[in-house]
């Protein structure tokens, strides 16, 4: 699967300061690494590829929990 970062991440990507920076690095995919490791993306299109997968993350766990809330509570 091939991502490109799109500009509204790009965007939030370039605001963060060099420790938020950091963190997102540290929890990076192999791929997303290797990608940057080879000079095929530039750093702040790798920090903006991985927001976009945090909050997509992030998103699906959001609906999850919401249907786990939702069902009947046992007694």
């Amino acid at each position: 699967m091939k991502r490109t970062p799109t500009e509204k991440y790009l965007e939030k990507a370039a605001k963060l300061s060099r420790d938020e920076a950091e963190q997102f690095f540290s929890r990076m995919d192999k791929k997303l690494i290797r990608k940057l490791d080879e000079h095929k993306l530039i750093p702040v299109e790798v920090l903006a590829i991985q927001l976009e997968i945090e909050d997509e993350k992030l998103k699906e766990w959001r609906e999850r929990f919401a249907e786990i809330k939702a069902r009947p509570q046992k007694e």
